[in-house]
């Protein structure tokens, strides 16, 4: 069952912008040291960082609470699988609000899709609620 969807649209040249503005303090507010690794390796570092911004505010109104209700922005990550398909992790509140939206008895998958055409940068997150099945 869909618990939750989100989707956002992340204006690649302002994610740029406030790089160049605010540097560091930005960038270590928002985004964990495996995302800031992945961008900063990447020939596109502002649509690398737009595209997970995008990630985190889906996941945001995916969990149905928006980036507000304690939930911070290194609560939410992006990591890729070898293949290059993304991945959502979610800790602290994020994670508490994650548990107590999935119904007893399942488990929570998190599906994130990420893509740009410069300047836009979009995400799509689905969080579904599959049965726990027990051997």
């Amino acid at each position: 069952m869909i618990l939750g969807i989100g989707t956002d649209l992340a204006n690649i040249e302002r994610i740029e912008a406030t790089l160049e503005r605010f540097g560091d303090r930005f960038r270590n507010r928002v985004f964990t040291e495996a995302e800031q690794a992945k961008a900063e390796r990447r020939r596109d570092t502002a649509g690398t960082y737009a595209k997970r911004w995008a990630a985190k505010e889906a996941c945001s109104k995916a969990l149905g609470t928006g980036l507000r209700m304690g939930i911070a922005w290194k609560d939410m990550s992006v990591t890729n699988l070898r293949s290059g398909q993304p991945v959502m992790h979610v800790t602290g509140w994020a994670a508490e609000r994650l548990k107590a939206m999935t119904p007893e008895g399942h488990e929570a998958i998190i599906h994130v899709t990420l893509t740009d055409d410069h300047p836009w940068a979009q995400a799509f997150v689905v969080i579904e609620a599959r049965p726990i099945v027990r051997v």
